[in-house]
């Protein structure tokens, strides 16, 4: 497992010593996010209502942005035969720059997400539970956008395609992300949302692994 973490060290090192990838997905998360009380209006109680609604969907986006770069960057200076040939198994290697990938967007965002939601007037109830639904969610976004980031690795316009590819697989982890906070606002149950974001999760890490290991190895044949 050294090499494991070693990996998810070295990716984290290089993202925040080229200091784009961070930075453009928390601009465009607080840019993004802002914008919507310009196009809604000022009115507290409709941005309090939506405002789950905006912070999932910005957040969604954000981590769709850097997915290009996921495993092209490795691909383009020759990392990834290196990586393919060490003893570090294929499908490992996946979740690490998976966790990597989340570690430098989705734990950023889930981070900054109370003080957009503050923004936003959502009720003050709710900001647990929208954190908690980010720090599930948002490693699930990693996961099942690697799939898509390994399926058009090389190809050109690969950043539109990962999109058109994964965001319908984004919705399930929408749906419940965003109707934990509905059901911590209406004063019921938020844990049963939790556990079925958890359910896409735990299914999320074994099929991006594997699917994502798939593609990598067609890539590099």
């Amino acid at each position: 497992m050294n090499s494991f973490w070693a990996l998810v060290r070295r990716d984290v090192a290089l993202a925040v010593r080229c200091g784009g990838e961070a930075a453009l997905t928390l601009g465009f998360f607080v840019v993004t996010v802002a914008l919507f009380p310009f196009g809604v209006g000022p009115d507290p109680e409709l941005l309090g209502r939506i405002a789950a609604g905006i912070v999932w969907v910005t957040a969604l986006l954000a981590a769709t942005i850097s997915l290009d770069r996921l495993f092209l960057s490795d691909l383009e200076d020759g990392s990834l035969d290196l990586l393919a040939l060490s003893p570090l198994p294929l499908e490992l290697i996946v979740v690490a720059k998976c966790l990597a990938h989340w570690l430098v967007t989705g734990l950023p965002v889930t981070l900054l997400s109370p003080l957009m939601a503050m923004m936003l007037q959502l009720d003050g109830a709710a900001h647990g539970p929208l954190i908690l639904s980010l720090l599930i969610g948002t490693p699930a976004l990693s996961l099942t956008g690697a799939i898509g980031a390994t399926l058009v690795l090389g190809a050109r316009r690969g950043g539109a395609l990962i999109g058109l590819l994964v965001l319908p697989l984004f919705i399930p982890v929408l749906i419940f992300g965003i109707s934990g906070v509905e059901a911590a606002l209406a004063g019921l149950p938020v844990l049963p949302h939790m556990l079925i974001e958890g359910a896409i999760l735990v299914v999320s890490l074994p099929l991006a692994a594997l699917a994502g290991a798939a593609a990598l190895r067609l890539a590099l044949a």
